[in-house]
């Protein structure tokens, strides 16, 4: 098992930045990948980014790009997601996620272990 608990979510006014961190425990040996999703009231959950868990390169949802960076604290356990130049419709609970089946995927159903989420909220 792999547990995994969001933290540094909060409001920020649009055009601010904030950064949300997701610390891994238990099995993370057997992590492949970590995903950030996020999901707004009404709305499916998408995925933001995801980094492989040991090397290899980031990649992120069209949405997001150049503006959020997802990085990884191996020492630490942690991946963080610096998200830049936030938009209202950015505003979602953020959601981290680990995968011990996959590497490259952006679908919900590909990860295996979920955090409880943390509330972003931009004003505008």
């Amino acid at each position: 098992q792999v547990q995994l608990v969001e933290s540094g979510g909060g409001l920020v006014q649009a055009g601010g930045s904030l950064r949300v961190s997701c610390a891994a425990s238990g099995r993370t040996f057997s992590i492949n990948a970590m995903g950030w999703f996020r999901q707004a009231p009404g709305k499916e959950r998408e995925f933001v980014a995801a980094i492989p868990w040991n090397g290899g390169r980031p990649y992120y949802a069209d949405s997001v790009k150049g503006r959020f960076t997802i990085s990884r604290d191996n020492a630490k356990n942690t991946v963080y997601l610096q998200m830049s130049s936030l938009k209202p419709e950015d505003a979602a609970v953020y959601y981290c996620a680990a995968t011990y089946t996959s590497y490259y995927d952006t679908r919900p159903a590909a990860y295996n272990y979920w955090g409880q989420g943390t509330q972003v909220t931009v004003s505008s």
